[in-house]
């Protein structure tokens, strides 16, 4: 099988397709389930006001790496590969947040025949913030 992005078409600058969640505890439940992260300060209000968010609990900056890496596993498919992935955790995610992960292309090269692709990658919340900025590079099929 091959990429669905075809590297020659590809341009720097190109936004890829954003992937979007609205998140809540059922995400963050499952989330936990799947990696055994039943932290309190995600979990119960509480505890996520006693660690000083007064909204209470709030969501794990892991799962927005998962996110990303969703995006990332869409837009190059199956057969493609996620080389690299950096991020820097900004803000919190609140309950009921609307997530919505973007990535624009920096770079391309072939390197040793392998089609890489350079990104800047962000989780963006529903206000317009950035909340995990960083970069990633992929191989494609």
């Amino acid at each position: 099988m091959t990429s669905p992005v075809d590297y020659e078409s590809i341009q720097i600058g190109d936004q890829i397709p954003p992937f979007v969640r609205t998140t809540h505890f059922t995400e963050w439940n499952r989330y936990a389930a799947v990696n055994d992260e039943f932290i309190p300060i995600h979990m119960d209000d509480e505890a996520g006001r006693a660690a000083g968010n007064e909204n209470g609990a709030f969501g794990m900056g892991n799962l927005r790496l998962a996110y990303l890496v969703n995006m990332l596993r869409a837009w190059i498919g199956d057969d493609g590969e996620i080389r690299s992935l950096t991020a820097k955790y900004r803000s919190m995610n609140q309950k009921g947040d609307e997530l919505r992960c973007i990535g624009e292309v920096t770079g391309k090269e072939i390197v040793d025949g392998v089609a890489l692709i350079h990104l800047n990658v962000d989780v963006i919340d529903q206000n317009g913030n950035s909340t995990t900025p960083g970069q990633a590079t992929v191989a494609l099929a």
